[in-house]
């Protein structure tokens, strides 16, 4: 996870700039300059929340003089028309950045919502729950972070921080009749310290080479059930064992309990819809 306050301030200062560069114009002609605001963070549906940070910079870099009381914390669960948090401050700052906080806290608290029904999915079996780089762009830390509030597990972050071979990849790493076993070796000892290496077959026949050349983690891309338990009996406990594709809330817990360790799942960043919560504001 990379959510840094200063990469907050960054997205969140961006964000607020987008949706009022000249100011606020509604806010200011129609709220007097002295009102005061008192505003309920209400659920209107059962979830897990996320981004509460996010929600509270939100505020605080429109004015800094609004308190922001956050009354749960992140990762946890809530009901519907539970209090999440309370804001109090000039009227016109807390309208203006109203939408912002609420439009990153629905987003992150429905991710970590449909990753914490994903990871309901697997208990009992050793299998993670992972996101995928299936992000949207500059959001990537966002939306990770909500992914961990919800129970689940970060993948790579960027392609700068582990070796992931697919078939693109070996299909030019084994161009003009190359070894796969000796090339993933090679590049295997030519990797620094901490990189790991991860390589994605679509077969079970592609399984021995791979295991041959001592990688980190095989993925198992596209696997009926049958096969990803061959799969991880083939491969023993020799390396970490990664199942992806075909993964929804149906088919998770059977794929889990084939013995994977880890379940990759795009579809928490890529496909969560944001949660319904809402601020109530009451102007003195």
């Amino acid at each position: 996870m990379m959510l840094t306050t200063e990469l907050i301030n960054k997205v969140v200062g961006a964000a607020l700039l987008e949706d009022a560069p000249n100011g606020d114009v509604t806010s200011e002609h129609l709220i007097p300059a002295d009102a005061t605001a008192v505003a309920e963070l209400a659920a209107r549906e059962p979830g897990t929340f996320s981004g509460a940070q996010v929600f509270i910079a939100a505020f605080q870099l429109t004015n800094p003089s609004i308190k922001v009381e956050m009354k749960i914390n992140d990762g946890e669960k809530f009901e519907k028309g539970q209090q999440l948090a309370v804001i109090t401050g000039p009227a016109r700052a807390v309208l203006t950045a109203e939408r912002i906080g609420l439009n990153f806290v629905q987003r992150m608290s429905g991710i970590a919502t449909l990753t914490a029904q994903y990871v309901a999915k697997v208990a009992g079996t050793k299998a993670a729950i992972l996101d995928t780089r299936k992000t949207t762009p500059n959001l990537r830390a966002f939306e990770r972070q909500a992914v961990f509030d919800g129970g689940g597990r970060n993948h790579r972050f960027s392609l700068s921080d582990q070796v992931m071979a697919k078939d693109n990849h070996l299909a030019v790493l084994t161009r003009g009749g190359k070894d796969l076993t000796t090339e993933l070796r090679r590049v295997r000892g030519e990797l620094p310290a901490g990189i790991k290496l991860e390589v994605e077959v679509d077969r079970l026949e592609q399984i021995p080479a791979v295991l041959a050349a001592g990688v980190d983690i095989i993925m198992l891309d596209n696997f009926n059930v049958e096969d990803l338990k061959k799969g991880v009996e083939l491969i023993n406990g020799k390396c970490v064992v990664e199942a992806s594709g075909g993964v929804n809330l149906d088919t998770v817990g059977e794929i889990a309990k084939t013995g994977v360790d880890v379940i990759s799942v795009g579809a928490l960043t890529h496909s969560a819809r944001a949660l319904d919560l809402g601020l109530d504001i009451k102007i003195d």
